[in-house]
């Protein structure tokens, strides 16, 4: 065996009959007939303890609000295409369900965010992605669409702003990785 292989089977020996000083964060220490073993005391996906940063509170909100919008353009759409006078009553009546189906990203990332859960903020910033060609896609078109696509461009870019900031990131738990 050579002197590096013998040396890291040392330690590993070591690490196994040395008693630990200090809990792992989230593990609780438990002796056995065997030695010790780690247990899992908390879900992996704890929401931290304290006061809600204004920052969350804000995305959140805005989500929400993005998600309640959605729903209620799917909501109408849906019904314009069932009772209205359509070009393609199939095509409206897919759209409509299109976008109830795409507004429970931004609803679920808003209620993740409020509990503040580490991993609402992907689903937020996807959310708020995807919302920026849409808003370009409306100041384009002009007329009254130009105030619909800058509303929800600066919503977009707002929560964007607000989730990488590095105290919504701690807040949520999201930090640098340990080494």
């Amino acid at each position: 065996m050579s002197s590096k292989k013998s040396a890291t089977a040392k330690k590993a020996r070591a690490v196994k009959t040395a008693k630990p000083t200090a809990q792992a964060k989230g593990t609780t220490q438990t002796k056995g007939t065997g030695g010790t073993k780690a247990a899992k005391a908390a879900p992996v996906d704890e929401a931290p303890s304290g006061p809600r940063p204004t920052r969350i509170t804000a995305a959140a909100m805005l989500a929400a609000a993005e998600a309640v919008v959605l729903v209620g353009l799917g909501v109408y759409v849906l019904i314009m295409g069932l009772t209205g006078d359509p070009e393609s009553p199939q095509q409206a009546e897919m759209l409509g369900v299109t976008v109830l189906a795409l507004a429970a990203l931004p609803l679920a990332a808003a209620r993740g965010l409020w509990q503040r859960r580490r991993w609402s903020r992907g689903p937020a910033m996807i959310t708020q992605l995807m919302a920026l060609p849409v808003a370009w896609t409306l100041v384009q078109n002009g007329g009254g669409l130009i105030a619909v696509g800058v509303a929800t461009a600066v919503a977009a870019f707002a929560v964007l702003a607000l989730l990488i900031n590095p105290t919504a990131t701690e807040a949520l738990g999201i930090g640098p990785r340990d080494a």
